[in-house]
């Protein structure tokens, strides 16, 4: 039986909060939030997570992070084998296909409430988030965020309003790869 669920994360402290309501039905599921570790870079966040595999055998490890490019198929072999993440740890590492503000823009309704409606026409695209590249995402949130802050996107101070809005349900819906978290999350707690 899973007690304890350990979602490393890439990005700052910050982000925490936001992350806690996104996982709140992950929450519900276990009956206790999980504990969300902020890894700063993406180096960081692998290598806490590598290490928790041997100081917290008993908990659900979890990684989170951008895959700062398409899903070609081998996210995982490029990125974590040369960091020495064990393959049989492969089902326990997540992607943000793209980048984490991909999935912001599966949620146009959430995104207008923290920037006002008039933004709509700036946010829309591609409702196949993953496929939107990064520097994409990052453009269509800094034309909302100018035209209601007058300044541009901040990745910790905009990305914490954003993961609070913004329904895991529409993201899961327009990113296959968050989907394939909350599922396996699922199968997890299920399967101990």
């Amino acid at each position: 039986m899973v007690t304890e669920i350990r979602i490393y994360f890439e990005g700052a402290d910050d982000l925490r909060e936001g992350f806690r309501n996104f996982f709140r039905e992950i929450e519900a599921a276990i009956g206790r939030p999980p504990n969300l570790i902020a890894g700063g870079g993406r180096e960081r966040a692998i290598g806490d997570f590598r290490k928790s595999l041997r100081s917290h055998p008993a908990a659900l490890n979890l990684l989170l992070i951008d895959s700062e490019g398409p899903d070609t198929g081998a996210l995982f072999e490029m990125t974590c084998q040369p960091l020495r993440i064990p393959e049989t740890s492969k089902d326990r590492v997540f992607w943000m296909v793209q980048c984490m503000e991909c999935w912001f823009l599966a949620d146009i309704d959430a995104l207008c409430q923290h920037y006002g409606p008039d933004v709509r026409g700036a946010l829309h695209g591609n409702p196949r988030v993953e496929e939107i590249p990064k520097k994409d995402a990052i453009e269509r949130l800094d034309a909302a965020t100018r035209r209601r802050f007058q300044r541009r996107y901040h990745k910790t101070k905009d990305a914490l309003q954003l993961l609070k809005r913004i329904r895991p349900e529409r993201v899961k819906q327009a990113a296959p790869h968050c989907r394939r978290l909350f599922d396996a999350v699922a199968q997890l707690l299920s399967n101990p």
